[in-house]
């Protein structure tokens, strides 16, 4: 069931419809629950006994770590030593300490078998990748096994740490297989959901007018915009001996937009849809590309996903407290595994090293200009401010070649074609011609009015902190559904972030 589809607003307004006809928390929960299991089974039925059955044990996992954390027969019994109490208290610590291993070990185990295990079978066995190969190990992982995992971990840590662990199974079950969430986020900590559980209340005009506009704007950045922009990227990549430089300039430009609108518009539609469930799920991008600094770029692009990375890698990892040498270390560490997060091929650990490389040569400059008021003053003026902008956004659109090309001999062919190269005459009449029916003059412009718009709504929001009433939202709802319906192209690409 795609999110930009009838099908869907159908499902969505009965589900509403139902949820919203009962009164007790308990019968919504379980109406979430149902509702999301035939939405992943509309997509992947034979994958919901896996779902539900992992969803089950973390559960367990998690009310065996959030038993008392103190012996209670020892607190209570005041003939135990203080030795000996401290000695059980040790026990249990251990103890908890090992179930916390046990949960994080068996996602991290599921999450390599489905996704790393099948190419790294290939890559080691070279006769499995010869055309028509019976033998190829192949295996279509859960859609949305990388978001599961990682809240799963989430919920297995805050509870370690202290928080309260779930009681009540369908609390936590309509939780981790919320269907606005499931597959594509945004990443989404089970404490903050449940606590909006418990005070739930029928959404008023303004957050009704919100959530039809977020599931508007969505459809529009995706349908209109992503889809579009993802026609010529895909003849474009896919034809790179015959690309001009010019045209993989382009490609790359155009890529970069399209995997924002596109996974942007996914996160607006969830969030939309999840507000008329009277629920608020965290935002996930925040105009990353007006940022100048690549560290501003991680706090604002996938922030659930860099809020993940801070809590429970980068930190427990010791963060920036052991000096600058492990800092460095820390953050080369914490993006390759970003990388490896994504998929298991090794454009991946690339693009994941290069941000780290990134981030740690921005730690060194931050190091120094603290040193050289000159230099720190420097960064701070117009022309500064204006060169750190072009040099952070050069570093992450080259660095969505990786991304988009995870085979290092397909994106080094695109990087060593960037400069001095003249397309096919034949590339140029069945890209240009047939197929966008666009001279490249007229696409460029097209994708510097896509950054321009983007650039005014930036300024509006960001600077002016202006925002429409909802009076302006429910009149641009219908307009931006139309032109959807209208103008998006036949055969809708899929989500990118569905592979992940």
């Amino acid at each position: 069931m795609n999110f930009i589809s009838f099908g869907y607003g159908l499902f969505l307004l009965s589900v509403l419809g139902i949820y919203w006809s009962v009164e007790q928390q308990r019968l919504r929960l379980w109406t979430l629950l149902i509702a999301s299991i035939i939405f992943y089974a509309s997509n992947q039925i034979y994958y919901v006994p896996l779902l539900l059955t992992l969803i089950f044990i973390n559960f367990r996992l998690g009310l065996a770590l959030g038993q008392n954390t103190s012996p209670g027969k020892h607190t209570l019994d005041w003939r135990i030593s203080n030795e000996e109490w401290q000695f059980a208290q040790a026990d249990w610590n251990r103890r908890r300490l090992q179930i916390l291993w046990l949960g994080i070990i068996l996602n991290i185990v599921l999450l390599f078998g489905f996704k790393y295990l099948p190419p790294l079978f290939n890559f080691f066995n070279p006769s499995s990748t010869n055309p028509g190969n019976v033998n190829a190990f192949k295996a279509i992982a859960p859609l949305g096994i990388s978001f599961f995992t990682f809240e799963c971990i989430a919920y297995l840590v805050d509870v370690y740490r202290g928080a309260p662990a779930s009681k009540e199974f369908i609390k936590f079950a309509s939780y981790k297989s919320f269907f606005t969430k499931l597959i594509s986020g945004p990443i989404t900590r089970y404490h903050n959901l449940a606590s909006q559980f418990d005070t739930l209340k029928f959404p008023n005009a303004d957050t009704i007018a919100e959530g039809l506009w977020l599931i508007a704007r969505g459809a529009l950045k995706k349908a209109l915009l992503a889809d579009h922009l993802g026609i010529f990227v895909d003849l474009c990549f896919s034809s790179l001996q015959r690309a001009g430089s010019v045209d993989l300039w382009l490609a790359t430009f155009a890529y970069g937009l399209q995997l924002y609108l596109d996974f942007s518009g996914y996160v607006d539609i969830a969030r939309g849809s999840a507000l008329l469930f009277g629920l608020v799920l965290p935002e996930n991008f925040n105009h990353p590309y007006f940022s100048t600094s690549i560290a501003d770029f991680w706090r604002r692009w996938h922030m659930t996903l860099g809020d993940w990375l801070r809590n429970y890698l980068y930190f427990p990892l010791g963060g920036s407290r052991r000096g600058l040498a492990r800092t460095c270390f820390n953050l080369t560490i914490v993006m390759l595994i970003a990388g490896i997060w994504h998929d298991a091929a090794l454009g991946w650990i690339v693009w994941g090293g290069f941000h780290g490389l990134a981030l740690v040569v921005h730690r060194l400059t931050d190091v120094i200009s603290d040193r050289f008021e000159p230099l720190e003053n420097f960064w701070q003026n117009p022309l500064g401010i204006t060169l750190a902008w072009l040099i952070t956004q050069l570093m992450v659109f080259t660095s969505w070649i990786w991304f988009r090309l995870p085979n290092l001999q397909d994106s080094w062919l695109v990087f060593t074609h960037l400069w001095g190269r003249s397309a096919d005459a034949q590339f140029a009449q069945k890209v240009y011609v047939e197929a966008l029916n666009i001279s490249q003059y007229q696409l460029a412009v097209l994708l510097i009015s896509i950054a321009t718009a983007m650039a005014i709504a930036y300024i509006f929001n960001n600077r002016l902190k202006l925002q429409l009433n909802w009076h302006l939202k429910l009149l641009f709802i219908p307009l931006c559904l139309w032109a959807v319906w209208i103008l998006a192209p036949e055969g809708r690409l899929p989500y990118i972030y569905f592979d992940f």
